[in-house]
């Protein structure tokens, strides 16, 4: 038996995960990924108003918000069957897509950039030399001698305090860090401009969904937002768009590949087997034929036969899971019983996730996925930027099944739902000029009714079931992207995909476990946590905090 390392909890993630795996001969042999938060926010549900449910499912995440709400309208508009106008398509589409584009800047430079930057390593750079890497590498707006000495000044300020700030209690100085105290430089400068931009992107939800986090705009029928579609309002989203859009391809996408090219190795690190997509983005009201990102699963890596992806093939286990015991169910049957014990990770239950599974597969959902599949199905756009960056970075298409390859997939879907967006807006712009503004399909509550709500996220593959009974929510259960990729093993012993991707990870030091990090932040888990690891040798515990 190796080494056992537990991971809990981990930070830079939203919520509470436990990590625990084992390592033989320097690398991971075992893994079990452990939620340690329980909500119920199912049970909560049952006897409500259907049309309430949105509201309180966004509630499920403060990140994750419209796209909890998007999902459980679509799950009511499903089973009442409305098909709402082509603004509610378009305005719906604006709002997934400003999440992508936040979701993942935010993901790349502050929750997954630590994992291979070495901050304190950026006060040795010469800011002329990082000036001058800037300009060969990306077109960033941000450059020149002064700009980076006054950011490695600020670095310095907080190293000299001894308050780090958002860099505290890292594995600074790690041997896993490759990259050379210029490109160190450079990065954390873009952390920072990164932080400034955010805060801009979250505007675009509350430019035509009224807030953010939490838009109210959504209804079942359509949106609200038909006051909205002024000019004014048309427009400022553009501008803040194409800002979004410009910090992506010339600063986002440059320092993906210079950081990548410094961990091509990790191009055969983390990878999973099979792969699961709900697609989204519709076209037109015509749903799967019509999304832009396209609906689909890959059986054992294999792109040449992508299959169709029915939610008919979805069971949620529970057998290693805190609930109580039954037998795998559709969501429209499931049933959230919790029934709390010991975390038994060898033998018995270990989680508050279940386990979900395609058609008894454990499956990856996410930026990977998506960018998997629409490049099995020929997606133009996702094509060519995939064949683009694999060129750039002098890497075989096989590399992308791996920890590098589900980082790159964030940044090139990124880049490619951005650049789409533009064609949403310019079609709600000629709508309007042409005196279409309907933006909501108005409708009636059956007595009893079923439905279902799919839409990919940017964490992954998210679906609401809802039954409606005497018009009151009778059923309710939704399985999330890190429920996918987080979840334990199932009533078969099959792994869940952080599991899985664990396996074989080489670590360095099991004292600073900055290898398993690197793929468990590469999934962008909404769960959240700080470190224990333990020697079963000693048994001395290890007590290691990290950003």
């Amino acid at each position: 038996m190796g080494k056992r390392i537990i991971i809990d909890p981990i930070t830079r993630i939203e919520g509470h995960l436990r990590i625990e795996v084992e390592i033989t001969d320097g690398k991971v042999s075992n893994a079990w990924s452990s939620g340690q938060l329980f909500r119920g926010i199912e049970i909560i549900l049952q006897g409500r108003d259907p049309r309430d449910a949105q509201h309180f499912v966004q509630r499920s995440c403060g990140v994750c918000t419209y796209v909890h709400a998007l999902s459980s309208v679509r799950a009511v508009e499903n089973a009442v069957g409305v098909e709402i106008p082509d603004n509610a398509r378009l305005i719906r589409n604006l709002l997934h897509g400003a999440q992508y584009q936040h979701d993942h800047i935010v993901h790349f430079y502050h929750l997954h950039a630590l994992d291979w930057v070495d901050i304190v390593s950026a006060l040795k750079a010469d800011p002329a030399a990082t000036s001058k890497l800037t300009d060969n590498v990306s077109n960033s707006p941000w450059g020149g001698i002064n700009y980076y000495k006054n950011v490695q000044a600020r670095l310095s300020t907080f190293v000299e305090s001894g308050q780090l700030g958002p860099f505290q209690n890292a594995y600074w100085g790690h041997s896993a860090y490759k990259l050379p105290p210029e490109a160190n430089l450079m990065a954390a400068a873009h952390y920072l401009e990164a932080l400034r931009l955010q805060a801009k992107t979250a505007r675009m939800h509350a430019i035509f969904g009224g807030k953010n986090p939490h838009p109210q705009s959504l209804v079942v029928g359509g949106v609200t937002s038909i006051r909205d579609l002024s000019p004014e309002r048309l427009a400022e989203f553009l501008f803040t768009w194409k800002e979004t859009q410009e910090f992506v391809k010339n600063v986002y996408i440059p320092d993906l590949l210079a950081v990548a090219s410094f961990y091509k190795d990790w191009g055969g690190i983390g990878g999973t087997t099979n792969f699961l997509t709900w697609g989204d983005f519709p076209e037109t009201g015509k749903e799967p034929e019509s999304l832009y990102m396209p609906r689909g699963f890959i059986k054992d890596r294999n792109l040449k036969k992508i299959l169709d992806a029915e939610q008919e093939k979805v069971t949620e286990h529970v057998a290693r899971g805190w609930y109580e015991k039954g037998d795998p169910k559709h969501p429209y049957e499931g049933e959230t019983k919790p029934a709390h014990g010991d975390y038994k990770p060898d033998d018995g239950k270990y989680s508050w996730i279940k386990a979900p599974r395609y058609n008894g597969a454990s499956s990856e959902v996410g930026p990977l996925a998506r960018v998997l599949v629409a490049y099995g199905k020929g997606q133009p756009e996702i094509k060519a930027t995939v064949d683009s960056v694999a060129k750039q970075l002098d890497i075989p298409l096989p590399a992308l099944f791996s920890t590098l390859g589900r980082t790159a997939a964030r940044g090139i879907e990124t880049l490619v739902i951005g650049q789409r967006m533009e064609n949403w807006i310019n079609e709600l712009i000629g709508n309007v000029k042409n005196g279409d503004k309907k933006v909501y399909q108005k409708w009636e509550m059956p007595d009893e009714a079923m439905g279902y709500g799919l839409n990919d996220v940017p964490r992954g593959a998210l679906g609401h079931w809802i039954k409606i009974k005497d018009k009151k929510i009778g059923n309710y259960q939704y399985v999330v992207p890190s429920t996918w990729n987080l979840g334990p093993r199932c009533e078969n012993g099959k792994l869940g995909p952080v599991e899985e991707a664990l396996i074989g990870t080489p670590i360095a030091d099991p004292k600073q476990p900055l290898e398993v990090l690197r793929t468990v932040h590469s999934f962008d888990p909404c769960i959240a946590c700080a470190i224990h690891v333990i020697d079963p040798n000693s048994n001395e515990v290890y007590k290691i905090r990290v950003t």
